[in-house]
């Protein structure tokens, strides 16, 4: 067998960068990973990279890249698997070698099977027969969304009557995202609940401009809900995250953020915004983006496998 297999460190961020850009430009046609994602995934406080860490190497070539980390303290673990098409021996060997790592970890939690999740790029450099006949199976679509951006086109919205937003820019609001965040995606599929410090390191908040982050209120409600962006990927301003409570939904707020966020990276010179989507959120969500002209600019699937 040419290659070898060694855990991670975080000094290997740069190389890893650099073939999931390679991965990127086959899946989707240009690069869009950014090296302090790749470094934040690596300090990622659910990973021990000395067991949860994965590379293939042909020589000193780095062909192959896996991470697995624990959000659930049960039996639901994740991971992440990038490789060149031309290594899916390599592929093979590694996914064994982690679902195993995923049933120790599971079990390490008290719990007997690990329920394992996976995203691959709907054309993956990933052979998906080598994960079928793991029997591992598609149990959810995203989309990521784009929209083109014009600062004549796109400026701030009117606040609508009986309505508020603010920025986060002091600590108690940022606590108070963390709390509608929580409360607003609660039902959402495979839902992870986060005490507040490790949902920090989740958003890589200490590389993230809180200008960029917004609390919208009402007059009888009160603070209902928020949009999480970020200014720092190469490739396009980005919206984590918006999520509305359920007791103020159909109001127009989620579209009100929307277009406030767009109106912020226009006016920073940004032409282009994202976001990821469930198909099948079932708050509307894919319908409000829709409307508001973004588009898809490439799918993923999550794929699951139960190993006991």
């Amino acid at each position: 067998m040419p290659y070898s297999l060694r855990p991670a460190a975080l000094t290997d961020a740069p190389a890893i960068t650099a073939l999931l850009n390679e991965v990127d430009e086959i899946e989707i046609g240009r690069p869009e990973t950014d090296l302090h994602t790749v470094e934040a995934d690596l300090q990622h406080p659910g990973a021990d990279l000395e067991r949860d860490s994965w590379l293939v190497l042909d020589g000193d070539r780095l062909v192959a890249y896996g991470l697995l980390w624990d959000e659930s303290d049960g039996e639901r673990i994740d991971i992440d698997q990038y490789i060149l098409p031309e290594y899916q021996g390599a592929a093979a060997r590694m996914l064994e070698t982690m679902e195993a790592r995923a049933l120790e970890k599971a079990r390490e939690n008290g719990a007997a099977r690990a329920v394992v999740h996976l995203h691959l790029n709907v054309a993956p450099t990933l052979d998906t027969g080598l994960v079928r006949e793991r029997d591992w199976r598609v149990v959810r679509r995203y989309h990521v969304l784009r929209r083109p951006l014009d600062p004549v086109r796109d400026r701030l919205p009117e606040v609508p009557a009986g309505v508020g937003v603010r920025d986060c820019a002091a600590e108690a609001d940022r606590s108070r995202v963390h709390e509608l965040y929580q409360a607003s995606f609660a039902d959402h599929f495979d839902f992870q609940p986060r005490a507040y410090a490790p949902w920090l390191h989740d958003i890589d908040a200490e590389g993230l401009d809180w200008s960029l982050v917004w609390i919208v209120a009402t007059d009888d409600l009160g603070d209902v809900g928020f949009l999480l962006a970020r200014d720092d990927r190469e490739a396009m301003g980005w919206i984590r995250s918006i999520g509305v409570l359920p007791a103020a939904r159909g109001r127009g707020l989620g579209g009100f953020l929307l277009r406030h966020a767009f109106a912020a990276f226009a006016a920073r010179g940004r032409d282009t915004v994202g976001l990821g989507v469930d198909t099948e959120n079932t708050t509307g969500a894919p319908r409000l983006y829709d409307r508001h002209g973004m588009t898809v600019h490439y799918a993923v699937d999550t794929w699951e496998t139960v190993v006991s």
